[in-house]
């Protein structure tokens, strides 16, 4: 099932061209207050149409609170927020029905649901609903600045890499020049995390952090602090020696997390983002309907580099996976 978290947990609803898309948190502290002007800066953020590279499709994405709040605080139920859908041309996907675009689930989602799927703009695989990854993101990072430790508990994620140039706009114009899409590498920092969050094995930070980030679509791949790059590293040089009982250390390979827990010093990792699967450029794939191999060039508004929207998106997987840890460690259901 779509959902994800113990204590503070998540579910989605909705599809791409539906009538709205949506989420329900269930264990968000009572007593937070929230109003829709705090969503405003992320889901800005997370918008196409406002930097090259990105779609042109415009949403006004106002969040509207059907439960959970009550005179502009949480209550202590599920908060359900939703986002309503206005901006769509759903017959861009009707001409493509019998041809499954390569890189996407349209092949797979209508194998596992009989072809009953919404198919238009990706149905429920779109990556429309990251703005409810977004809105619980907003709802988390309120709840981590309300704990303490040398500072407040603050998530930022940045772009290194677009079609691997450390020069964004170069990676960028690469693409559009080649009439085609482009990846890229996102790293996320979060500081002032508390040591010892998380568990051994199975809900180590790591496992946690990591089962969340790839439901953020175009996610192929993940690496905590030198990551692979440990592969060719000397025991005693990857090793992270204690500075002080704090738990800081003198180097960061392990990127703040040991034996899945985390040691007091920055959680550092970096995303894979891979090339939008919907390119402008000619692909040969099979015309399921015909049975031959066709020629197919994704029409539609897209983004041409998904990785320049993902860093607000990083954030808020992040901020919610850290959220659900400080309030089971900490047991709290209300804000003081």
């Amino acid at each position: 099932m779509n959902n994800f978290g113990k204590n503070f947990s998540i579910q989605l609803f909705g599809e791409s061209h539906g009538p709205s898309v949506g989420i329900i948190i269930s264990g968000c502290p009572a007593g937070l207050p929230l109003d829709e002007n705090e969503f405003v800066t992320d889901i800005e953020r997370r918008k196409g149409g406002l930097q090259k590279g990105t779609t042109p499709r415009k949403e006004d994405d106002l969040p509207v609170f059907l439960s959970g709040l009550f005179n502009g605080k949480t209550t202590g139920t599920p908060l359900t927020i939703i986002f309503e859908n206005k901006n769509t041309r759903s017959a861009d996907y009707e001409k493509q029905r019998d041809i499954p675009r390569p890189g996407h689930a349209d092949f797979v989602a209508s194998k596992k649901f009989g072809g009953f799927e919404d198919f238009r703009g990706g149905g429920h695989f779109s990556g429309r609903l990251t703005v409810c990854l977004v809105a619980a993101g907003v709802v988390a990072k309120k709840i981590l600045l309300a704990f303490q430790n040398n500072g407040p508990v603050i998530c930022t994620a940045t772009i290194l890499e677009i079609g691997g140039e450390k020069d964004l706009e170069k990676g960028l114009q690469n693409a559009i020049d080649a009439k085609d899409s482009v990846g890229g590498i996102v790293e996320c920092i979060v500081n002032n995390l508390p040591v010892g969050l998380g568990e051994p094995f199975f809900n180590s930070v790591e496992s946690l952090i990591s089962h969340a980030v790839f439901s953020i679509p175009a996610i192929k791949g993940i690496e905590f602090g030198a990551g692979f790059a440990a592969a060719k590293m000397k025991g005693s040089e990857h090793n992270d020696a204690l500075k002080n009982l704090s738990g800081e250390n003198f180097s960061n390979h392990a990127g703040g997390v040991v034996g899945g827990l985390t040691n007091g010093n920055q959680l550092i990792f970096r995303v894979v983002v891979k090339p939008t699967s919907s390119t402008p450029a000619t692909q040969q794939t099979l015309n399921i309907e015909t049975n031959e191999v066709d020629a197919l060039s994704v029409k539609g508004r897209h983004d041409l580099c998904i990785a320049l929207r993902v860093p607000v998106v990083l954030e808020a997987v992040t901020a919610f996976v850290i959220a659900d840890l400080l309030i089971t460690d900490q047991k709290i259901n209300r804000v003081l």
